[in-house]
């Protein structure tokens, strides 16, 4: 049966864009709170549906579970997802009942059902968000790419907008080579990879560089690791201390939005791996199918005669990498968000300027633009929430503050 095309109302009374984890949060806090609001607001995601961007990233680099513990989730009740799990207590891994992805997906799937929130996506992506004044009241008209728009009274952007972080050598690349050989992580899908015999130089120390190479190694690729650090394991992106007062209340204290970025720099500390993932890395070092190259830089790559050449700025006195033939490069070099490269936000800074610390705004305490009733969760709301503004618990932090002002 093909669905109904949805049809897009005249005026809202809020837009959201974006039908991440994030939004989902926000959604079901809002409608705890506010029942009356149902049919009011949209929520605008090319895909058309939830949490599509995400599944296909946890699909893609064959993630077997989240890195959160499992009272973090989209639904108002802490306990949900521990209930929902009683019947499969193999899918929460230890040592804080991280949820594994199949269960945490079907999960969502359950909380979308009982919220009634299925048809609440409209498929489009909002291109430009034009402020309007009218008789003293404030408007945004949305532009959506599919060339429709729609007047609403406030605007919430749950999207993640980060930037692939590009390493400047691959710039100064002055061959030519197939596309397919040279790949962030956010493009590559494990799924449909063949690749017996191949030997592969994976660049990064974060989690997604562990899970490609083994989804890498599972299919018989030979792996090269490299970070300018050393590999290090840490259970989470952040401090647990980061979720509540023992961290937050210096962090929410600091005047200065400068000292706030720092912190959080220092609090995220680059890329790690969690403890599984780096004892199954070194078990594979053992086997012979992975070697690590640590305080290591690549600093020219060049494709010749089929195959990648690659030097790098190693403190030793050999060229670790310069007699390797290398098939594959794939940069797990994570994402920068700077908001003032968003382009739907074009007209909104022209009209409220904002302060910008390192691409981020400088938000009120409800995460609001200044000036305007725009709000923004997810990572770039971080100077306002702190270091796990874009993970499941940053969410809620922000579905609280969010919630008491729409």
């Amino acid at each position: 049966m093909v669905p109904e095309p949805k049809i897009l109302p005249k005026f809202i009374d809020l837009a959201i864009a974006g039908a991440g984890p994030q939004a989902l949060t926000l959604v079901t806090h809002l409608l705890q709170k506010r029942k009356r609001l149902r049919g009011r607001f949209v929520v605008f995601d090319p895909s058309g549906d939830w949490l599509q961007r995400w599944q296909y990233q946890f699909a893609a680099a064959e993630i077997p579970h989240l890195r959160s513990p499992a009272v973090h989730h989209p639904d108002p009740n802490p306990h949900a997802l521990r209930t929902f799990a009683e019947q499969r207590p193999q899918e929460l891994f230890p040592p804080y009942d991280l949820p594994g992805t199949d269960l945490f997906w079907e999960f969502c799937q359950e909380v979308i059902e009982r919220w009634q929130l299925r048809n609440l996506v409209y498929p489009a992506q909002i291109r430009d968000i034009e402020p309007l004044e009218h008789q003293n009241r404030q408007r945004f008209r949305l532009w959506l790419a599919d060339g429709q728009s729609i007047l609403t009274r406030r605007v919430v952007l749950a999207i993640a907008g980060g930037k692939p972080q590009i390493p400047a050598w691959v710039d100064q690349i002055s061959s030519s080579y197939p596309v397919h050989t040279l790949a962030h992580s956010e493009k590559i899908d494990l799924r449909s990879m063949h690749l017996t015999g191949e030997k592969i130089l994976i660049i990064g120390s974060g989690l997604t560089s562990g899970h490609l190479a083994i989804g890498a190694i599972k299919r018989g690729a030979k792996v090269l690791m490299m970070a300018r650090r050393q590999f290090y394991e840490k259970l989470f992106d952040a401090e647990p201390g980061w979720l509540g007062p023992k961290y937050l209340k210096g962090f929410y204290a600091e005047p200065s939005w400068d000292k706030r970025w720092q912190l959080i720099q220092s609090a995220r500390n680059g890329g790690s791996l969690t403890p599984a993932v780096l004892t199954h890395l070194r078990r594979l070092e053992k086997e012979g199918s992975l070697t690590f190259y640590e305080n290591c830089e690549v600093s020219q790559a060049q494709w010749q005669e089929n195959h990648w050449q690659v030097s790098c700025n190693y403190p030793g006195a050999h060229d670790c990498l310069a007699h390797l033939a290398i098939d594959r490069i794939w940069l797990c070099t994570g994402s920068t968000i700077d908001v003032r490269q968003w382009p739907l936000l074009r007209e909104i800074q022209t009209t409220y300027p904002a302060p910008m610390i390192h691409g981020l705004p400088v938000l009120d305490s409800a995460l609001r633009w200044p000036g305007c009733n725009l709000h923004i969760m997810g990572g770039a709301a971080s100077l306002q929430l702190g270091p796990v503004a874009r993970n499941l618990a940053g969410a809620r932090m922000a579905g609280d503050r969010l919630v008491g002002c729409l």
